[in-house]
């Protein structure tokens, strides 16, 4: 526990520097958290001298390739970067701000080629995405447009419902009214009825005239034509015979004249073949 208060308040002191360190409670809880804290920020900042390390070293080897790229310039070429046209050093440094741009390691082809593939890959990369982002976006557009007219087709058949709902209130209201009209009308009916039954009774009125005995009569008398009709199709050959048995050979006699005269000419069709 001690050795990680020496060391927190070491590394409070190595942060703030100059300015006071301020107070906090010193238990086992904050202790762990502000050691934690100053072994990763230890280490980050290990990290961060060595990669600083590095990019010096680097930075002086590129620094030593280039003036000895520059001495080979100018003792083999007799070329310096004075010596050079604007336009030439123009190039030069565009060529130079490309390198950098592309990340290469120098500005020799066998570096610029793969930089330049690479760029180019991603770049047909790119463009698929771009093409499918397209082809999903008129997906969604053409949803988008159903969905609509959708969306629209139902709020109309919804206000075409609340319309319809609200007549059918309405009639059902006056429904509901009438129905009370014909309940009071119905139970004054059957008082006027029983008080009217009430003084039919008074009067010691016969029951054969009354509405039920009509209209027992009334279906009895149906059922009694109803019974008539087949025995008046069984009297129907009968019908045309003579009431009396002179009346009945007069006929007879009229059918026999008949049928001498109809025997005569058929006899004469036959002659006059």
């Amino acid at each position: 526990m001690c050795e990680k208060i020496k060391k927190v308040n070491s590394w409070l002191g190595a942060v703030f520097g100059d300015q006071p360190v301020p107070h906090f409670e010193v238990n086992t809880r904050t202790v762990d958290i502000l050691y934690q804290l100053a072994q990763s920020s230890e280490a980050r900042c290990s990290d961060t001298a060595l990669l600083t390390e590095d990019l010096k070293q680097k930075a002086s080897e590129y620094q030593a390739e280039g003036a000895h790229l520059r001495d080979v310039l100018l003792q083999g070429v007799g070329l310096s970067c004075a010596s050079l046209s604007k336009p030439a050093a123009d190039y030069l440094s565009a060529l130079v701000d490309t390198a950098m741009v592309l990340g290469v390691r120098d500005t020799s082809l066998c570096s610029f080629m793969p930089a330049m593939n690479n760029l180019t890959n991603e770049l047909l990369e790119k463009e698929k995405s771009n093409r499918r982002l397209e082809r999903e976006l008129r997906a969604l557009r053409e949803r988008l447009g159903v969905t609509l007219v959708l969306r629209s087709n139902l709020q109309e058949d919804i206000n075409k419902t609340i319309k319809s709902q609200s007549v059918e209130s309405a009639k059902a209201e006056e429904r509901l009214l009438n129905m009370d009209f014909v309940m009071a009308k119905t139970k004054d009916l059957s008082s006027r009825r029983e008080r009217a039954e009430a003084q039919l009774a008074s009067r010691n009125m016969d029951k054969s005239i009354t509405h039920q005995a009509i209209v027992q009569l009334s279906e009895e008398a149906t059922a009694l034509k109803q019974e008539i009709i087949p025995l008046k199709k069984k009297l129907e050959p009968y019908m045309d015979l003579s009431p009396s048995p002179s009346l009945a050979q007069v006929k007879i006699e009229e059918a026999k004249r008949e049928l001498a005269a109809i025997d005569a000419q058929l006899e004469m069709n036959m002659d006059f073949k």
